[in-house]
């Protein structure tokens, strides 16, 4: 399944796919090369459990079964088990950089939910799933680069806006591959409809309204990200995350006027490029502006972090 971004700022599931299928690529060269190795073993460990929690030929108790082996591998419980590699490699990773395992192992509780749970009641279910599944990869990115927690705010908005994205992008795909439904339940019911509405070949003007209710959360996400990019100490990570933004509020605009149950709702590699360095520019720009408070995101960041 097909879900948020890449591993600069989406989700856990943005981690998991072929970078040509997701709408921000994986392991962005935005990213300082001494950090590029622990990006892509956090990729791999997030692919593996990913795999796990997707397989359609595993029950749902040995998917968690699993998903728990995967969980003593990387807290370090499980040192040695074959067929773990992906994260004895991530715990190795964390090693080396002093990281907590904290954020691996929310993505593991989201992986373990989409293991059992196929429904969200309302809009504070969904965003408590993405909790789980999206802000912890843009957490690790902000703590991997040295930045300051306080930041993790603006971080979550914006790992959570790209989360529902990509439900709305797949929305159908996911319902009709996985059972899975990512739309708020309440907000169908409250236009008449269930979830085989998403099993059309075109959305009807109610099914528009609950995805434009779903991109007002999205924007209003975003508007709550925007601060991020001049909140950063690293400029290639202020940078990456002002393309993401960018990207993110381009596909919310699109999502509002094209039919993702009809069309596939992806940028063209041309307009990707674009958009993205026209906010990556953007960010260089302004954080070359007289007055800047230049480090402000040191404040309280965790001793020995590498900054790039």
């Amino acid at each position: 399944m097909t879900h948020a971004a890449d591993i600069g700022m989406p989700s856990a599931r943005a981690a998991t796919k072929d970078a040509g299928g997701e709408n921000f690529p994986v392991g962005s060269r935005l990213i300082a090369p001494r950090l590029r190795l622990h990006v892509a073993a956090f990729y791999a460990f997030a692919r593996a459990a990913d795999d796990i929690a997707d397989d359609p030929n595993l029950s749902a108790p040995d998917k968690l079964a699993r998903l728990d082996r995967v969980e003593a591998a990387v807290t370090g419980r499980d040192r040695d088990s074959p067929g773990l590699e992906e994260a004895h490699a991530m715990r190795e990773s964390l090693t080396a950089t002093g990281l907590t395992d904290k954020h691996c192992v929310d993505i593991l509780t989201a992986f373990k939910q989409d293991a059992a749970k196929r429904r969200y009641d309302d809009w504070a279910d969904l965003l408590n799933y993405c909790a789980y599944s999206a802000n912890p990869v843009g957490r690790y990115l902000l703590d991997l680069h040295g930045e300051a927690r306080k930041d993790y705010a603006a971080s979550d908005a914006l790992c959570t806006a790209l989360q529902v994205i990509n439900h709305l992008q797949d929305a159908q795909a996911d319902y009709r591959g996985l059972d899975r439904v990512y739309v708020p339940l309440d907000w169908l019911g409250a236009e008449g409809l269930d979830v085989t509405a998403l099993d059309e070949p075109r959305m009807g003007p109610a099914l528009r309204r609950v995805f434009d209710r779903c991109l007002d959360g999205v924007d209003d996400l975003l508007a709550a990200a925007r601060p991020l990019p001049r909140l950063l100490a690293s400029h290639r990570l202020a940078m990456e995350s002002a393309a993401i933004l960018r990207l993110a509020q381009s596909l919310s605009r699109r999502l509002r006027k094209d039919e993702p149950l009809a069309e596939s709702v992806r940028p063209s590699k041309l307009a990707f490029a674009g958009t993205a360095l026209a906010g990556a520019l953007g960010a260089l720009g302004r954080r070359a502006l007289p007055g800047r408070r230049r480090g402000e995101a040191h404040e309280n960041a965790p001793a020995g972090g590498p900054h790039g």
